[in-house]
């Protein structure tokens, strides 16, 4: 197998560990929470926690594959990450399930981006639409075993065991990227950013954290709000120092360039919005229609096999319309059938769901794909690991944010209603509100220049065909028409 096939599927296999990790805890949050003695809306604490901790320390992710070797950093992160999965496994509380979901993070943090770095260092541009498929395929395997395999588990056996499919898994990535994975790093590593690191991190941490936590009665009001002020008095003190320092940790100098801001502040709405499904659509189906944890597995996998069945398509797709054009309709699509949740009711047909879910999954996948590929259109080889960065640190905090911004929407339902226990009721105005929100980021794609990312996406290859072929084509009809042309004038 070539590399342009063989280093995406080797950097999938850490993506299909956190793919089906999340999808798995999502579909057995419940029985967890039954399990330890906490509401399932309080256990989003350990799905905040593990995507916090990957926003944390994702931004030492690009200097340390720099300075260590990317298939080291690559292959110790999936190890942390197999013991974090082991901690979980053995936790009695919540307060152990949380610690080990950090550790969990702690190890996710550096084999994505990080295995993304090694992807856009080894293959060409103009091959990166192809291997950006390549790496998602393997990639939403996960989410398309996930649900049902941690519902079935969940339901007949012990949701513990649900943890421990990430061991023979993290066994085979570690042993690929070992074998396979060139142990790449920099000639001339830049000196590392520490005092950025602490501000970009207590900022992230307080922001997210706050916001996380604000609705769920864990901590008193006066605590929420200073978590925030102070995450945002470390983020405003970052931004000051990262413009006087050339080695920022977070380089949002990037966001000059048009289809990087495109897709980090356009990606960020549209990942907030997408990013609640997976925590709202098994509480619906478990607390609102029911359904075992199982049932619900087998359902809400349908928006992964649409994704999967949009991955051959992806690059025709992106080269025949361009980045442009196709991300922005595409966006409004994909809220279309994010907002479609909301008529989900008891006497739904179970089919129909499924067939929403197949089709909006297809739609929302091939938006992943060209928010992840157009980011990289302008930025030069030099800035690619900040680059990396960037984008995985907005990529886990749109996510953090939807998840919480999903939660709060369906608190303040329960609220409204003066209800206090989850119901089929509470779900539709939060699938509207995260609807509304990805909907919003159609606005940010439209803004990139019409021929935003052809050199990636071969846009350019097919104008300059259909150029050359339309003015072959007058050339031809030219010369066909001339000899009709001087009889005409002969006998005028």
């Amino acid at each position: 197998m070539d590399k342009q096939r063989l280093i995406p599927l080797i950097v999938a296999t850490a993506l299909f560990m956190e793919n089906m990790d999340s999808t798995v805890i999502a579909t057995s949050l419940p029985a967890i929470a039954a399990d330890i003695g906490t509401s399932p809306l309080t256990l989003k604490l350990a799905i905040t926690s593990y995507l916090l901790s990957l926003a944390v320390f994702i931004p030492a992710s690009g200097w340390t594959a720099d300075r260590f070797g990317a298939r080291m950093v690559f292959s110790i992160a999936i190890g942390v990450f197999m013991i974090g999965s082991i901690g979980c496994a053995l936790s009695q509380n919540i307060t152990h399930f949380v610690i080990a979901r950090i550790l969990q993070g702690m190890g996710g943090a550096m084999m994505t981006p990080v295995g993304r770095l090694v992807l856009l260092r080894s293959i060409d541009k103009s091959a990166l639409v192809n291997a950006m498929t390549w790496v998602t395929v393997p990639a939403l395997i996960g989410p398309v075993i996930g649900p049902p395999l941690g519902g079935f588990i969940t339901t007949y056996f012990s949701w513990h065991w649900i943890f421990l499919i990430n061991i023979p898994i993290g066994l085979l990535g570690i042993f690929m990227a070992m074998k396979y994975i060139d142990p790449i790093k920099s000639e001339d590593p830049e000196r590392f950013d520490l005092y950025g690191l602490v501000l970009a991190g207590i900022g992230l941490a307080g922001i997210a954290f706050g916001l996380s936590v604000a609705g769920l009665n864990l901590l008193p009001w006066p605590i929420i709000a200073g978590l925030v002020a102070i995450g945002t008095i470390s983020m405003t003190l970052y931004v000051m120092h990262a413009k006087r320092t050339g080695s920022p940790v977070l380089d949002f100098s990037l966001l000059r360039l048009s289809t990087m801001r495109a897709s980090i502040i356009g990606g960020f709405l549209f990942r907030l919005g997408i990013g609640a499904l997976p925590f709202l659509l098994p509480l619906l189906m478990q607390e609102g229609f029911g359904l075992t944890p199982f049932q619900s597995g087998l359902v809400t996998f349908a928006s992964a096999v649409g994704a999967m069945g949009m991955k051959t398509l992806a690059a025709r797709i992106i080269r025949a319309f361009g980045f442009r054009y196709m991300m922005t309709v595409n966006a409004v699509i994909s809220a279309v059938f994010l907002a479609a949740c909301a008529l989900f009711t008891v006497t739904t047909p179970l089919l129909l769901i499924f067939i929403i879910l197949v089709v909006g999954g297809f739609f929302r996948s091939l938006q992943f794909t060209a928010i992840n590929t157009v980011a990289y259109a302008e930025v030069e080889p030099a800035q690619m690991s900040r680059a990396t960065t960037l984008v995985s640190v907005n990529q886990q905090l749109a996510i953090s944010a939807g998840v919480a911004m999903g939660a709060f929407s369906v608190e303040s339902t329960m609220l409204y209603q003066h209800v206090t226990e989850l119901s089929a009721g509470v779900f539709p105005p939060a699938f509207l509100v995260v609807a509304i929100i990805s909907a919003a980021s159609a606005y940010f794609f439209w803004q990139m220049p019409d021929d935003a990312g052809h050199e990636i996406s071969g846009r350019k290859v097919v104008e300059i065909s259909s150029r050359k072929g339309a003015e072959k084509a007058a050339t031809k009809k030219a010369a066909s028409e001339g000899p009709e042309d001087a009889r005409d004038q002969r006998l005028g």
